[in-house]
């Protein structure tokens, strides 16, 4: 009869077992940056009562404001969120905490799994939040409870990419507070979009950047998604740029891993 204490659970679950662990971790951490905390949950819905009192008046759309930008500060949810991603797996490489996870065996790719998936929650968070000041403020959406599904979808779709990407620049950096600075450069792909503005109105050397890049496809099928209106034409590239996004992003943060902590 073989020995008893040889003999070891399969391995196979234990990443399983990691991840809530991991996304608790995570999810702790930024209860403990209440300041980081309060700029992910609170900076969208203080951008989309600026957009819709002090510049919503100015931009002629054709439509109410506040349906017009709520998606594109939806998208500004995730990228605030990314943020946070970005600077807490800064933390963790630059700190050795990692060392010790690897010494019980928890994979790199468990522990960066754990921050987006802390990234998720806080987003469903700040998304409640600001669909309740935007339910306050007028916006009212169109749509049935399967459109409104497949919003949410493409929306947590979308933060899982971001955050993917946020949690690879925090491993190419070396300091936190340099891997704050992906919030700078997805806000700007957010602004130069059709996200608080139509793309007709931008001046042409614009144009097409804003028209080819991912958060105008999505910002335009999720504001579809919620007014009632096809979304079939710019769903497709929305999925194909999220989905790319996200397999490169998964890829380059595994090599980035392994590189930086071997």
């Amino acid at each position: 009869m073989p020995d008893a204490l040889t003999i070891a659970p399969p391995t196979t679950a234990r990443p399983t077992m990691a991840l809530p662990t991991m996304t608790g971790r995570s999810l702790r951490l930024s209860l403990r940056s209440p300041d980081a905390l309060l700029t992910a949950l609170l900076l969208p819905v203080m951008l989309m009562v600026v957009f819709v009192y002090l510049f919503g008046g100015a931009v002629a759309i054709g439509t109410s404001y506040v349906e017009y930008v709520v998606p594109g500060v939806l998208l500004l949810c995730a990228v605030t969120g990314a943020a946070t991603t970005a600077v807490t797996v800064c933390q963790d490489t630059a700190s050795g905490i990692v060392d010790r996870f690897r010494s019980l065996d928890v994979p790199g790719t468990t522990l960066l799994a754990g921050h987006v998936t802390a990234s998720l929650v806080r987003n469903v968070v700040s998304t409640v939040l600001v669909a309740a000041v935007a339910f306050g403020l007028g916006f009212r959406p169109h749509s049935d409870l399967a459109r409104l599904a497949t919003a949410v979808g493409l929306l947590l779709l979308f933060v899982a990419a971001v955050s993917w990407l946020a949690a690879a620049f925090g491993l190419a950096v070396s300091a936190p507070e340099a891997a704050n600075g992906v919030m700078f450069f997805l806000m700007f792909v957010c602004y130069a979009s059709s996200a608080f503005v139509p793309v007709r109105t931008m001046p042409w050397w614009l144009r097409g950047f804003a028209r080819h890049q991912p958060a105008t496809p999505v910002t335009e099928t999720l504001r579809a998604l919620l007014v009632g209106q096809p979304a079939a034409g710019q769903a497709w590239v929305a999925l194909a740029w999220c989905g790319g996004i996200l397999a490169v992003s998964v890829l380059l943060s595994t090599v980035l891993f392994h590189r930086r902590c071997r």
